[in-house]
């Protein structure tokens, strides 16, 4: 019953603060109505969103790193972090991103995908919708040492 209740919340969080995507800059709107996120404690490295992508032509996935404040590239999409939260400890795993997506492809006008918020435990619930690309939020966490590989 409590997952259902916040997969309800979260439906009314997204309805209420996602806005067209054309009016949408890879700065986060206000967080998600969940009082018990919050940003990724401090520590050694950078705030990045393990990410995973799927090429559907390919049937290949590929897990990557994507810095928050950063721009990363998948195929064809670029994919900018503007926010990574996670849950305190005392309440059920969850990690939320802000992404906005952009695809660029060769010889066209780039095109904004999506902007918004993707929840890890609930990649459906806030998709993105593109023909070859699939991209869902595996967590937010902390990239220690060299930079992260980044894309393909």
């Amino acid at each position: 019953m409590r997952a259902l209740l916040t997969a309800v919340a979260a439906i009314a969080v997204l309805a209420g603060s996602v806005a067209p995507a054309a009016a949408q800059t890879s700065v986060p709107p206000a967080r998600p109505g969940n009082a018990n996120l919050r940003p990724i404690p401090d520590g050694p490295g950078k705030r990045v969103a393990e990410l995973q992508g799927l090429d559907k032509v390919t049937a290949r996935t590929q897990r990557f790193y994507a810095p928050v404040g950063q721009a990363t590239r998948f195929g064809t999409l670029e994919i900018a972090v503007g926010d990574c939260l996670v849950n305190v400890p005392e309440a059920p795993p969850e990690s939320v991103a802000y992404l906005t997506i952009v695809d660029h492809k060769p010889g066209q006008a780039e095109e904004k995908l999506f902007a918004g918020w993707m929840f890890a435990s609930t990649p459906s619930l806030s998709a993105l919708d593109h023909g070859v690309y699939d991209v869902r939020v595996l967590a937010c966490t902390m990239a220690q040492g060299s930079a992260p590989s980044s894309s393909r």
